[in-house]
């Protein structure tokens, strides 16, 4: 190996994300939830995880030490609303009840969860988002202004951001340029649509448009800190990017791609990551889907329907 190869496999190792700690939720929570947890967005908060799954309407509370023994584990059904979700092996778009991802307002303490992609006439969909008050009492949904063409490639994330006073909710589409098929997956047109609060619906503000030179497949989660930094998390690309969010304009600069933890033979291992928050500076928590039936997906199984939290080499 060429002094230049071995230096740039060393770049390479040091812009991977290193795993701290990691458990299957339902080592941490029972059955409580079934035996089907289609883990889909993470949010950390006082000490502790909430998930929510795209099967169910169920939140689930995880201590931050992932221990399973933890008090704080277990699952939260909002007040008034039946907990719902499907453990068969294929479901309809009908009989998805869960959510997507889901952020929360610190000022006024209330959370909130998307969907997806729900119809709308004439044509299209349009995701949804639920709000909830700080007792996970649902207060009304939503519909965000901004028409999908694509059932399947809708909205992935959800992020709360607070600019002078004002609230607004940050979507990330699925797919590159919030298109669905081959489009979609043409790297280089990763949006975030930015919403502000109108009355009967979420309006559409601005979009934010993430780096041509990001390399991903696909978008399934994004988390914002207080100081600016975003973090996008890929799931077909396996990979997490790192930014910073311009404070006076919805813009981002180039950031760092950092790759999941690899097998030995550098083959991807992390195959279903859907949901990403910041738990610190310097740390991030991640939460994966179930993995599909196939060989291809088979030495995904390991660490689907499960949370990891990972060290950003670097980021402080």
């Amino acid at each position: 190996m060429t002094a230049a190869n071995k230096k740039s496999k060393k770049a390479d190792a040091s812009r991977e994300l290193r795993l701290v700690k990691e458990a299957k939720i339902e080592d941490l929570i029972g059955d409580g939830a079934g035996t089907r947890l289609e883990a889909s967005g993470v949010l950390y908060r006082d000490g502790a995880f909430l998930v929510v799954c795209d099967n169910l309407t169920s939140f689930i509370r995880i201590s931050s030490e992932l221990s399973p023994k933890a008090p704080e584990n277990g699952v939260l059904t909002p007040k008034g609303q039946k907990s719902k979700g499907s453990s068969k092996e294929t479901k309809s778009a009908k009989e998805t009840e869960g959510y997507e991802d889901l952020t929360h307002d610190e000022l006024r303490d209330h959370y909130f969860t998307l969907s997806e992609a729900v119809p709308v006439k004439p044509k299209g969909f349009r995701a949804r988002v639920q709000e909830y008050d700080a007792k996970l009492r649902p207060t009304g949904s939503s519909f965000l202004d901004f028409t999908l063409t694509d059932a399947n490639k809708g909205m992935e994330g959800l992020e709360w951001v607070e600019r002078s006073g004002t609230g607004y909710l940050l979507g990330l589409c699925e797919g590159n340029r919030c298109a669905g098929g081959k489009e979609g997956q043409r790297p280089g047109g990763g949006r975030i649509q930015v919403f502000r609060h109108g009355g009967k619906q979420w309006d559409h503000k601005a979009t934010i448009r993430l780096p041509a030179s990001l390399p991903f497949e696909d978008y399934s989660s994004v988390s914002v800190r207080d100081d600016g930094r975003i973090a996008v998390l890929s799931q077909a690309s396996s990979a997490l990017w790192v930014g910073r969010l311009s404070t006076k304009k919805w813009q981002v600069d180039e950031g760092t791609v950092y790759r999941l933890p690899t097998d030995s033979k550098g083959r991807t291992v992390y195959g279903n990551p859907e949901g990403v928050s910041w738990v610190s500076a310097d740390h991030v928590v991640i939460v994966s889907d179930r993995a599909k039936k196939g060989a291809a997906s088979e030495r995904f199984r390991a660490k689907d329907q499960s949370i990891h939290l990972f060290l950003i080499p670097g980021a402080v």
